[in-house]
């Protein structure tokens, strides 16, 4: 009884590793949506990705139009999602619903949002760890700086580049990167 007593607790306790718990490729993540679908990342093979984490509450979320027009520019070869965020300041307090609504109402957002996540600290959402650690995403080490920072991923799934969240979606550094080939 002691043993299973002492196992029962140990597994309750113990944590499995970073390595075990991240996929290797960002087609293998599957994310919630807002509306409580699911986002699977291998749909998106042969496409750019753009990955941005939102928040309704800050400085930078008029970002949303120009998503928005960048959506509509490129659909046919990049996927836009957004990953609303309260990390900063508390920026995006809303639960799914509420930011599905403040999205569509005041910015038309139609590319796609997933479900409110954590993209820094001990809840880190996976998709951010690959995002932000070398070991998985085989590029760079980056930090999360504030909200709407930009994450672009070539048409293999290969991170191309990070960009901080002052870099407006529409900017030259952002679409030329897009347009490369």
């Amino acid at each position: 009884m002691r043993i299973l007593l002492m196992g029962f607790l140990f597994s309750l306790f113990s944590k499995t590793t970073d390595a075990q718990s991240i996929p290797k490729s960002i087609y293998d993540f599957k994310v919630k949506a807002l509306d409580e679908s699911t986002i699977d990342f291998a749909a998106f093979k042969g496409k750019k990705i753009l990955i941005v984490n939102t928040a309704s509450k800050c400085g930078y979320t008029p970002q949303y139009k120009n998503l928005e027009a960048l959506h509509q520019r490129y659909k046919d070869k990049l996927v836009i999602i957004g990953f609303p965020a309260n990390n900063f300041l508390w920026q995006e307090p809303g639960d799914n619903a509420t930011i599905a609504s403040f999205c569509q109402k005041n910015y038309g957002v139609s590319f796609l949002m997933a479900s409110k996540i954590s993209v820094k600290g001990s809840d880190m959402a996976p998709i951010y760890q690959w995002l932000t650690q070398k070991k998985y995403n085989h590029v760079e080490n980056s930090s999360v700086k504030w909200n709407f920072q930009k994450y672009l991923l070539d048409e293999h799934g290969h991170l191309i580049q990070m960009f901080s969240p002052g870099v407006d979606p529409l900017d030259a550094a952002i679409t030329n990167a897009i347009d490369k080939k």
